[in-house]
């Protein structure tokens, strides 16, 4: 990120430069992935963890040894591997996260994911670690999952109120994917037409319908464990009006309690007793706010759909080794063409804000057989994929051949999650480990 950095009381202008920062000619666009998975052991199905002998601090020392990876460090305790600009890092339940330098191409951001995985494997199989591409522990729950010691997700898993933020934080994964801008105008219209098209792709890639070896009912429960999380720093972040700013957006920020600052001799608790517009107006304790203290405090508001110095996509269940890419293709295909974003926006004119926000709480049961207006998700889904892979071709890329892999799902109503569910139920006899090896 090309952010401004200072140790001094930060002013607004400051602020804004951070978004401001982000605005690049279209010739300059990339998009980026993180990628999360759940790792489990390949003998007993559980979550692993992150001391034992076969946990995750061993494998990252592994690999780091075997691949030339530096350590990032929390407290002195291995949290996260980097090289270069490619980052392999830890949420709070262990579960593993690519973070891939923003690629021109999505098929060059697949050339090193591969190129990624092909080393991560044979440390993986050493270790006794299997990787799943699922959106939510299929085995072990929160109550059996230890944070990891990174003293961020000790104050975060005190504060979050939400009642499923530990299942949240412990044992879901998920995709995101960032994209630039050209200018504060193309900034906001991507948040917008993003925030609109967030719940449709949440639900044509729902996978997470097995938690804790018993069916829940829901089709992504991922998504749902968003939903209480955290209200205030969770969900939209505006209310898909015309004329939202970057000011908006840092209102949004700074209108959201803080949950902590970092100094040299650690992090200061505040849990929300102020929200950050307070900090800044009158310090803390003596602490005056400083930008890291803004960029801390953006990191840690988690809407569907983030600004940073790029927007950021982020309610996606992990999914199949093709679905990182497809919901890559699905966003190119609309953001980077204005005539894409135009169809969208005609094919959303009618709704209302209220529409998004209910269809948001109705995704994670129903995905696709969800209402939305006078009709069902799995139409508009259809249209979306329709406009996507038109533009893609007309931006001749090549790129439309990503959305095949969903295209199988979607034209036939069906999610990931409906596959899974029929399975549990028939060739599976819910036996827990068919649903392992399906999503390994």
């Amino acid at each position: 990120m090309n952010t401004i950095q200072t140790k001094q009381r930060v002013e607004y202008q400051d602020i804004r430069a951070i978004y401001t920062s982000g605005c690049k000619q279209k010739s300059d666009f990339k998009i980026g992935l993180e990628y999360e998975r759940l790792p489990v052991s390949f003998t007993s199905n559980l979550a692993v963890d992150y001391y034992s002998k076969f946990g995750i601090c061993n494998f990252l020392r592994t690999f780091a040894k075997y691949e030339n990876w530096d350590y990032i460090t929390d407290d002195f305790n291995i949290i996260g591997l980097k090289q270069g600009h490619d980052t392999i890092t830890l949420e709070p339940g262990c579960q593993i996260e690519l973070s891939i330098e923003p690629q021109k191409t999505i098929h060059d951001l697949e050339q090193k994911v591969d190129a990624l995985n092909k080393a991560l494997t044979p440390i993986l199989e050493k270790t006794g670690i299997r990787l799943l591409n699922y959106g939510v522990s299929p085995v072990s729950t929160h109550k059996n999952i230890k944070l990891i010691p990174k003293k961020r997700y000790e104050l975060m898993a005190k504060y979050l109120w939400g009642i499923l933020s530990d299942v949240m934080m412990r044992e879901t994964a998920g995709i995101q994917g960032t994209f630039d801008f050209s200018s504060e105008e193309d900034a906001m219209r991507k948040l917008k037409i993003s925030n609109m098209l967030s719940p449709f792709i949440t639900a044509m890639f729902a996978n997470s319908p097995i938690r804790g070896g018993v069916d829940t009912g829901y089709k992504s429960f991922r998504a749902l464990s968003w939903l209480n999380t955290d209200n205030e720093r969770c969900g939209f972040c505006n209310k898909l009006q015309d004329d939202f700013s970057f000011d908006d957006y840092i209102s949004y920020v700074m209108e959201t309690p803080v949950i902590f600052i970092n100094r040299e001799n650690g992090p200061i608790n505040i849990n929300g007793k102020i929200n950050f517009k307070e900090f800044m107006i009158s310090g803390y304790d003596g602490y005056d706010a400083t930008l890291e203290d803004y960029l801390l405090q953006a990191n840690l508001c988690f809407p569907d759909v983030r600004l940073r110095n790029f927007v950021e996509l982020r309610n996606h269940d992990c999914g199949s080794k093709q679905t990182p890419y497809a919901i890559l293709a699905i966003y190119k295909g609309v953001l980077h063409n204005s005539s894409a974003m135009s169809e969208i926006e005609e094919l959303f004119k009618d709704a209302r804000f209220s529409d998004f926000s209910e269809l948001r709480y109705n995704v994670p049961k129903s995905a696709l057989n969800a209402k939305f207006c006078r009709h069902f998700v799995k139409d508009y889904a259809k249209e979306i994929l329709y406009i996507a892979e038109k533009s893609l071709i007309e931006q001749n890329c090549g790129d439309e051949k990503y959305l095949d892999y969903i295209k199988e799902y979607t034209l036939y109503n069906l999610t990931p999650a409906d596959i899974i569910i029929k399975n549990w139920y028939g060739l599976w006899n819910k036996n827990i480990d068919k649903l392992i090896q399906f999503v390994s």
